[in-house]
């Protein structure tokens, strides 16, 4: 066995649950395991994703149009931060993600108070959406309309996602087409604010990934490449990690 297949199926073993995925409650024990998970797998991005622990890793989605699996994702991508159980929004390399809620609490930036935003630097739309959302959660559909542009709006949503201050919390039925997805103010869904732990995500980071550079960590979690490695570093001088030529490997205590 190569030292790549070896790695591959170490990360197998911590990303792929012993029986698929079926309910809601099991899809949260997922997310709680790993710490963080992509809905689909990505090309060229090797994280976790509910996509395989639902479907396995062989499979390809959307394959044959919208399956029994593709439904699940639908449903609990919307579900599962509604009911607190993990934070759901484009995180991960920009890409759709669940954040288990111990993790989101170690990330959050912000005092978790309800103006959280006024404190960062975003788009004068980033800051129209969160003060909308003051009153409580709303319909993207009217968030996109009260911006009045397609393209500024998903840039702010971006925006304050990635900073991990809005999440998804359900759905809107709509009189046509297909629901709305509601989005809420992360601080009103999650026990967040004022505990941020760099070094604890770093660790949760490592343990899911096994193995880890620091552009790894970087680019997943929007750090500068400085920080992540100096929290990698802090990691192997506790003991807690093994620096290598090819990144940072997790190490049991």
């Amino acid at each position: 066995m190569t030292e790549e297949e070896a790695l591959a199926e170490a990360r197998g073993s911590v990303w792929l649950p012993a029986q698929p995925v079926h309910s809601i409650e099991e899809a949260a024990r997922f997310v709680n395991t790993v710490g963080f998970a992509l809905l689909f797998p990505a090309d060229r991005l090797m994280l976790p994703s509910l996509w395989e622990a639902i479907a396995g890793p062989d499979a390809v989605p959307f394959a044959n149009g919208m399956g029994a699996a593709e439904l699940m994702i639908w449903t609990w991508k919307d579900t599962l931060p509604e009911a607190g159980l993990a934070w759901c929004g484009k995180f991960l390399h920009q890409r759709a993600s669940l954040l288990a809620p111990d993790l989101l609490a170690a990330l959050y930036p912000g005092a978790g108070e309800l103006d959280d935003h006024l404190a960062f630097p975003v788009t004068a739309e980033a800051h129209q959406i969160a003060e909308a959302l003051l009153a409580g959660p709303l319909p993207s559909s009217a968030l996109r309309e009260l911006v009045g542009n397609r393209s500024r709006y998903e840039r702010a949503v971006l925006q304050l996602q990635r900073l991990l201050l809005v999440t998804s919390a359900g759905v809107f039925e709509q009189r046509a087409g297909w629901p709305a997805v509601l989005l809420d103010l992360t601080c009103r869904r999650f026990d967040v604010g004022n505990a941020a732990d760099h070094g604890y995500a770093a660790a949760r980071f490592l343990t899911t990934m096994v193995r880890a550079r620091p552009a790894d960590l970087a680019k997943a979690l929007g750090w500068p490449i400085a920080d992540a490695r100096a929290r990698l570093d802090e990691l192997a001088a506790a003991g807690r990690a093994a620096g290598a030529a090819d990144g940072y490997r997790a190490v049991s205590v």
